[in-house]
């Protein structure tokens, strides 16, 4: 994993517990990322998480620049990003 796939990954796991710093978090993944790897784009973390980079198509209130999926992590029912996808995309996923 790289270094801004890591910065990524520590901002995602962030995200449910600073929600009033949510718009400021964005804004510094998208500095930091700006599709260097081409849409979409995958990657994987130490543990088996699975990401997919994307562009969202909206939301009725916000727009963000950049989207972040990913495979469930341990006790989740499921996450944003399919193992199915995963898989597809060349990763191995439990």
């Amino acid at each position: 994993m790289t270094e801004n796939q890591a910065k990524l990954v520590a901002l995602e796991k962030q995200r449910k517990e600073i929600q009033e710093q949510y718009a400021k978090t964005l804004a510094a993944v998208g500095e930091e990322m700006k599709f260097p790897f081409g849409e979409p784009a995958y990657f994987q973390d130490d543990e088996g998480i699975v990401y997919k980079l994307v562009t969202p198509l909206g939301r009725w209130v916000a727009f963000d620049s950049i989207g972040l999926l990913r495979t469930k992590r341990e006790g989740e029912k499921q996450g944003s990003l399919s193992v199915k996808e995963a898989r597809e995309a060349g990763f191995e996923v439990e």
